[in-house]
């Protein structure tokens, strides 16, 4: 491999790793304040929302958003372990084994 390779790949690594690593970085020496820090609390669930959202509709130029539903299902049994566990680990195997089997049926 030559140099320009070498720069390509620690570029790359760079610009994805100091997004994620400078905000704590920058955010270990402020002080928030409580009503920030309660903003602060709620983004992880924002974010995860939208992400099952976008996942669980799909949208075609011109017309109304689509219930994917396949994905749908998966969702069924993935959110009651989720409920009654509470287990990030039982709650991702249930999804993908469930959406596997349902890819495997239909």
């Amino acid at each position: 491999m030559t140099n320009e390779y070498w720069i390509l790949i620690l570029g790359a690594g760079a610009v994805t790793w100091l997004p994620r690593i400078l905000p704590f970085v920058f955010s270990r020496n402020v002080t928030f304040t409580p009503r920030f820090r309660q903003f602060l609390d709620y983004l992880p669930l924002c974010i995860l929302a939208a992400l099952l959202l976008q996942s669980l509709l799909t949208i075609e130029e011109g017309g109304l958003p689509r219930l994917k539903l396949q994905e749908t299902l998966a969702c069924i049994p993935t959110f009651l372990i989720g409920y009654y566990t509470k287990d990030l680990m039982k709650i991702v195997i249930t999804g993908i084994i469930t959406i596997a089997l349902i890819r495997l049926i239909g």
